[in-house]
């Protein structure tokens, strides 16, 4: 019977379901036209991936190259090397961000003092409001190898000055340092969320257990945000190719000679756009870009969903 009456609801007409359910439509309605005008629409303009763009014919109007854009890519070189990058800053981007994170709100959590809890989470959270350009200044003046701090410390002490702009090998640190610090306190947030909306009387029967604070970590609050968790990471995997434009082109500027550790895809559509002016090949390596970002979190959410339907996003 309940098999009859779940067939007999999905058979509905829409526009009956529509019309009876009118008022929530009205509200639904914003966003939708929001998704509609700036995410759907503009997606028409992947078109240009496979066109010789001309602009006195424009979109619609350029002629046909069919896969020399990509071809370009291929001849280019570049493209392995950058989609390496993209993903393997990504990795760590999302990893280490989950395990930082996930600690700092259980650090600030595990405070006594709200006064300290409260201007601990401030501090955290400030550097998220200051923009990459402003981020890469205050870099390039503690780090510049002629007049940085930095550097004027190093003297100070007899030892050699540093040249951070010049050194390849130490930038995967620099940027992933840099990403930490500007994501842990806003990423915080979340899981300092779920962390308050657990039942505290699972805390409370711990302790009357004997359970110090470690154990109520390590098998109340962890274990309870893995749900948490779970979703942020694949919310994250979905854009596990897309680099973090502002922090890859602010804090590097436009050294050729840094490009092999820091370029990522972003990047390079840019710098392919702003230094060719071929709107063909960009438009085919972001067209790139978005397959690989849907493919990889098609395959992510469908593992997820059979090793626990709960954790999947769709």
């Amino acid at each position: 019977m309940r098999k009859v009456a779940e067939d007999k609801r999905y058979k509905i007409p829409f526009f009956k379901t529509a019309r009876k359910h009118w008022m929530l439509l009205v509200m639904l309605a914003p966003a939708l036209l929001y998704v509609i005008v700036f995410s759907y629409i503009p997606m028409t303009g992947i078109v240009l991936a496979f066109k010789n763009y001309q602009y006195a014919g424009g979109i619609y109007g350029s002629p046909w190259s069919v896969l020399d854009n990509f071809k370009a890519l291929l001849i280019a070189g570049k493209l392995g090397q950058v989609t390496r990058n993209t993903l393997l800053y990504n990795i760590a981007f999302l990893f280490l961000g989950v395990v930082f994170e996930m600690g700092s709100a259980i650090l600030l959590n595990e405070l006594l003092s709200k006064k300290f809890k409260k201007i601990a989470q401030s501090f955290m959270f400030l550097p998220y409001f200051i923009s990459w350009v402003v981020a890469g200044a205050i870099m390039y003046n503690i780090f510049n190898f002629e007049k940085g701090v930095f550097n004027h410390i190093l003297n100070l002490l007899g030892a050699e000055s540093f040249d951070l702009y010049n050194t390849p090998a130490a930038w995967p640190i620099v940027l992933i340092f840099l990403k930490l610090w500007k994501q842990t306190g806003y990423g915080s947030v979340v899981y300092l969320a779920a962390i308050t909306g657990l039942d505290q009387e699972m805390f409370e029967a711990a302790s009357i257990d004997g359970a110090n604070a470690w154990q109520k970590i390590k098998y109340i609050t962890i274990p309870s945000l893995m749900p948490t968790m779970m979703i942020l990471v694949l919310l994250g995997i979905g854009n596990i190719f897309r680099g973090d434009f502002g922090l890859f082109y602010q804090t590097v500027k436009t050294s050729a000679l840094l490009q092999p550790v820091t370029n990522v895809i972003d990047t390079y559509v840019f710098r392919l756009l702003i230094n060719n002016s071929d709107v063909g090949v960009s438009a085919a390596a972001g067209l790139y870009q978005s397959v690989l970002c849907f493919i990889t979190i098609t395959i992510c959410n469908r593992l997820v969903k059979k090793a626990d339907p709960d954790y999947a996003l769709y």
